[in-house]
């Protein structure tokens, strides 16, 4: 069967599609999906959380079938989105979970809503991009000149310099398809505003439990990222996956989820 996808209107009118599953008192999963990507992103890893994990997959501003305003996509943004997200389904805490940049969200809502994030989940985050060279290449070579139609072919290789392990061709083929719904303005700004994401100065406000997970085929972000994040996140874990590269979630499904539940049942056991 497809999968039932719901969606809320924001009171700033933004609408965003959203999977949700698992037992309604559970304790709230809330996913939130790096650049470019939709809900989509965490497909895989669903079938294998456990009813006890009432989970949200969102689809955040300007991507996948959300609405696409014509500002607002900075971290600041999409963490206000995920607060009013919360309060329309009458979420008072979760645990927050971010793939990629979605990381920056994530930190970004912990910083700003301590008592409402139980806990705060990083999975292949950066610590920062500013001092990353071949993102910055990737910015004045491409994004910031992308224009509609987005080329299919730019889309296909950006996925897959991702990956480090094959992954399903179905799901890879949704990833594509879901990234090219991003119009060129929304890959721009989503990009400008990850570059000036300044988070990284503040994570010491961060005293939600926290685990980071990297793995160490990740071509885009260093293990000393990894370490910079654990160092200054307080009381943080960090758990490398070997073999395993930059979308990780994608590749080792069953191992997130299984990393998931045990990170959320020590939240309340």
């Amino acid at each position: 069967m497809a999968p039932v996808i719901k969606s809320v209107e924001l009171p700033n009118q933004v609408k965003l599609p959203y999977f949700e599953q698992g037992d309604p008192s559970g304790v709230p999963v809330l996913l939130l999906h790096g650049y470019a990507d939709s809900w989509h992103t965490f497909e895989l890893v669903l079938p294998h959380l456990p009813e006890f994990i009432h989970v949200f997959a969102l689809t955040q501003r300007g991507h996948g079938d959300a609405s696409r305003p014509t500002a607002g996509y900075r971290s600041h943004d999409f963490s206000a989105d995920l607060a009013a997200f919360m309060d329309a389904l009458n979420l008072d805490a979760a645990v927050i979970a971010g793939g990629s940049s979605g990381g920056f969200v994530a930190r970004r809502f912990a910083i700003d809503h301590p008592k409402r994030t139980q806990g705060l989940v990083l999975m292949g985050s950066p610590f920062t991009l500013r001092d990353k060279s071949g993102v910055l290449e990737l910015w004045d070579s491409t994004i910031s000149k992308l224009t509609d139609p987005i080329d299919p072919g730019f889309v296909r290789e950006f996925a897959e310099s991702s990956l480090a392990q094959p992954v399903p061709q179905t799901f890879l083929e949704t990833v594509v398809q879901e990234n090219l719904k991003v119009p060129a303005r929304v890959w721009r700004a989503t990009f400008e505003g990850l570059l000036e994401d300044d988070s990284s100065e503040e994570l010491d406000k961060i005293k939600s439990p926290t685990l980071i997970v990297w793995g160490n085929q990740d071509t885009i972000l260093p293990l000393s990222d990894q370490e910079a994040l654990a160092a200054t996140i307080t009381g943080s874990r960090l758990v490398v996956y070997p073999g395993a590269g930059h979308a990780l979630y994608w590749e080792e499904p069953d191992h997130i989820a299984s990393d998931l539940v045990t990170f959320t049942e020590n939240l309340v056991s």
